[in-house]
């Protein structure tokens, strides 16, 4: 009788064991928060590298405050003083470094191979980062930002590969 309650323990802690596994796996989700960089100056017409003026520092600031509670894995910037600045309040607050990227030569197969199942912020510019949401979504849906927007913020969840929406949300 022992050995037969043995037994049945044994069988019933596997089968928790195997469920709990199975979940983990069903519940692969893969999240992207891609924002343009905040308010630059445009004192200097022909500076095409500006930071970004006191109001865009707020903007950060209020980027990296929108993020305190969401656990991200990774900062990706473009290679601009205006976008890393915006993304370095973050990337700091969550001990992150920032990774490089390029929109014109991102292989986008292996951009979302190497960021399967993390939560990711990315900062690009007004027709980057409608262009990038585009992309992961394989969809035109989404046109370049106005030149005075900010504040918008792309959410794109990908779930066990099969279902991908996006979210469009003005923060300001």
């Amino acid at each position: 009788m022992k050995k037969l309650l043995l037994f049945c323990l044994l069988i019933t802690a596997f089968s928790c064991v195997k469920a709990q596994n199975e979940t983990k796996v069903n519940k692969v989700t893969t999240t992207y928060y891609l924002i343009r960089h905040a308010e630059k100056d445009k004192s200097d017409s022909s500076n095409q590298n500006p930071k970004l003026i006191e109001k865009g520092q707020k903007r950060a600031e209020k980027w990296s405050n929108h993020f305190k509670n969401i656990n991200l894995d990774a900062v990706y910037s473009t290679n601009y003083n205006r976008t890393i600045e915006t993304a370095l309040p973050t990337a700091t607050n969550k001990g992150l470094e920032i990774t490089p990227y390029d929109p014109k030569t991102l292989d986008l197969k292996i951009f979302l191979e190497q960021t399967k199942n993390q939560t990711v912020l990315i900062v690009g510019h007004s027709n980057t980062t409608p262009n990038f949401v585009n992309k992961i979504i394989d969809e035109e849906k989404h046109e370049s930002i106005n030149e005075t927007i900010n504040s918008k913020l792309f959410i794109v969840t990908i779930n066990n590969k099969n279902v991908t929406t996006s979210k469009v949300i003005d923060i300001d």
